[in-house]
């Protein structure tokens, strides 16, 4: 499974993880293979997620957190960068909204997107066609970075330069 190959492969590299907090599917998976290697899992979840019974009580920490709000502002706060595995609505709105900081200038970490099999092919696209019809400034562009190799990704991601961001911007500039 892809999940627990990259859970397994950060903690060998001594990155740690940050996510969601949840013991169940891809990401538990991630978690579950970064600790059983000996790894740090953060864990990062809405009370009403651990009401529900979700939360993995086997993170090396577990944050328990009024909303998803808070949630994606203390992911923020405590990683140097994100990668997108594939996922569903939820994994498109944390990728987006990491994207979306960034370009303001609400952090200047490096976003990774793992294409596992071509799993975002049309996403990838998708975001070109942003930047080709200029809804993506040029200065921005790079923002997004993208490999379909775990090692390629990490290598790409400690080597990002942090772009000028919007508040970092003149009116002139916009």
């Amino acid at each position: 499974m892809a999940a627990a190959e990259v859970g397994r492969a950060l903690a060998k590299c001594g990155i740690g993880v940050v996510y969601g907090g949840g013991r169940l599917g891809l990401m538990g998976a991630v978690a579950d293979a970064a600790l059983a290697a000996g790894g740090e899992v953060i864990g990062i979840i809405p009370e009403a997620l651990v009401g529900a019974e979700v939360a993995h009580k086997g993170c090396t920490e577990l944050h328990v957190v009024s909303g998803m709000h808070e949630r994606k502002a203390r992911f923020t706060d405590l990683s140097d960068g994100f990668i997108t595995i594939p996922g569903g609505v939820g994994t498109m709105d944390e990728l987006w909204e990491a994207m979306s900081w960034s370009q303001l200038g609400y952090h200047q970490k490096p976003v990774g997107l793992l294409n596992i099999a071509g799993f975002y092919d049309q996403l990838i696209a998708f975001n070109q066609n942003m930047i080709d019809v200029g809804f993506i400034r040029p200065q921005h562009a790079g923002i997004l970075i993208v490999d379909d190799m775990l090692d390629g990704l990490l290598d790409k991601m400690a080597a990002y330069v942090p772009h000028k961001t919007i508040f970092q911007m003149k009116a002139d500039d916009l």
